[in-house]
């Protein structure tokens, strides 16, 4: 069998609100969460044996393979699966890792897809369904990399959701916000008060309506990341003061931030005079939607 080949787009919140904290200690997230153009890209060679290289600009973040969610996702799903053909995976990273973009899980979905692709499952496959969860929370949303809200502690996803395509710009600073502890700054006790989600209901399908749309919609783990890390407000208000920006935020539990901007030139100007400014930032134009 020939050469297998996924990309792991860039998984970004363009809202996030933490609706409470379960007995158990999970949190419940209520997110509108979209994929970027930019992406890892992963290769998978069928054959007898299972293993994974990985290399790339970003390839020295990602950690021991024996902890990469590539192979944890492949046993999870060779575990349900009797005889399930494997092969050699190859990992470019171009992402950053631990940076609020879902990398590990976005790889560990493509990852998914790719057995998927050469054992004849279909994404829908109740065994894959099943797994997904077990490797992350954010694993299912990026099984199927398209618009939804995501909700509970990533389970609960809607049917995928159409909106604006949008230029942005996406920028990481090269510091570390460790998830757990921007969490725990909200202070949520398990099993304390729940918050009602956002209704849901159909996403404003032209870009001023849906950047106002977004600009009534935060992301609650923003203020707690900016006190772990400062400079995230740096990347913010650098964002914010390029021209054509129309939104800036930051995405997950941080500390990748984007900007949204009127049109694609504009981003790419933007991305341009930032990385000028910021040389040892990771800087990005791409889109959304």
């Amino acid at each position: 069998m020939a050469t297998l080949v996924e990309l792991a787009p860039a998984k970004v919140n363009l809202t996030l609100a933490v609706l409470g904290r379960r007995a158990d200690g999970y949190h419940l997230l209520d997110s509108l969460v979209v994929f970027a153009g930019i992406a890892d890209r992963l290769t998978l060679k069928p054959g007898p044996a299972l293993s994974l290289k990985v290399r790339g600009e970003t390839a020295e973040q990602a950690g021991p393979l024996d902890d990469n969610l590539v192979l944890k996702a492949v046993r999870a799903l060779a575990s349900e699966v009797p005889e399930l053909k494997l092969g050699a995976f190859t990992l470019e990273k171009h992402l950053p890792v631990a940076a609020g973009l879902g990398g590990g899980s976005s790889d560990a979905a493509a990852a998914l897809r790719l057995l998927a692709r050469a054992n004849r499952l279909a994404r829908t496959n109740p065994k894959l369904i099943k797994v997904a969860p077990t490797v992350g929370a954010d694993v299912p949303v990026c099984v199927d990399p398209r618009p939804r809200r995501m909700r509970g502690i990533g389970e609960a996803l809607s049917e995928p959701l159409k909106m604006p395509k949008i230029a942005a710009v996406m920028i990481n600073p090269g510091v570390a916000v460790p998830t757990k502890d921007v969490f725990m700054r909200l202070g949520l006790k398990p099993g304390g008060p729940v918050r009602r989600a956002a209704p849901s209901r159909a996403l404003p399908r032209g870009l001023e309506d849906f950047v106002a749309y977004l600009a009534k919609h935060g992301n609650d783990l923003e203020p707690p990341a900016i006190e772990i890390q400062p400079v995230i407000a740096r990347v913010l208000e650098g964002l914010r003061e390029t021209k054509g920006c129309l939104l800036a935020r930051m995405s997950g539990s941080g500390a990748t931030c984007f900007g949204l901007y009127t049109t694609p030139r504009a981003a790419a100007a933007a991305a341009k005079s930032l990385s000028a400014a910021q040389p040892k930032w990771w800087v990005k134009a791409t889109s959304f939607g």
